[in-house]
């Protein structure tokens, strides 16, 4: 592991943009720990000790119930292509809504997905990599979100999406509730 660091530099913030996918950690005092793939053009560092990603439905929306409970999350980025690394950021995290302050001013650094729920602004307190040469190389084809993920969605009006959040998306699967 590197030294610790309370900040992303020039070197990890450019290592970031260049991922395609990234995971994301959280948990509550008690239930399960979830981790999460996400990729899509969804991440934005806004600053050094700031990243926010949108967050797109699913069929379940932990991320969001733990955050709610304990104010906790990790991200973590893998190199499958070129040097090896491993980085995870460390930090706190609010979660915005449609309906939020907040949420007008965020929401157009990405671009327009169906299907978008949430924006994660994530709160770095600390910054470590390691040298991830134990992760294997893998061939970049193309995002499935583009192909799956996004036209389900797309399909939907806006009343179905919300009956599916209704249904998938209102409590985690330890029961706590999202705030959708």
């Amino acid at each position: 592991m590197s030294s610790p660091s309370p900040r992303l530099n020039r070197r990890f913030a450019s290592f970031i943009e260049r991922q395609r996918m990234f995971y994301v950690a959280t948990a509550a005092a008690g239930g399960r720990v979830n981790m999460s793939p996400k990729g899509l053009d969804s991440l934005r560092i806004l600053a050094p000790d700031r990243i926010v990603w949108l967050n797109l439905t699913g069929s379940g929306n932990e991320t969001a119930a733990h955050l709610r409970a304990l104010n906790r999350i990790t991200l973590m980025f893998c190199a499958f292509e070129d040097d090896p690394m491993t980085l995870r950021v460390y930090g706190t995290a609010r979660v915005l809504h449609p309906r939020d302050d907040g949420w007008d001013s965020l929401i157009g650094l990405f671009p327009v997905m169906a299907g978008s729920r949430q924006i994660i602004d994530v709160a770095i307190e600390r910054v470590e990599s390691s040298c991830g040469s134990g992760v294997p190389f893998f061939a970049y084809k193309g995002q499935r979100g583009k192909s799956q993920l996004l036209p389900f969605y797309a399909r939907m009006s806006e009343k179905k999406i919300r009956d599916y959040w209704d249904k998938k998306n209102r409590l985690s699967i330890d029961d706590l509730p999202t705030g959708i």
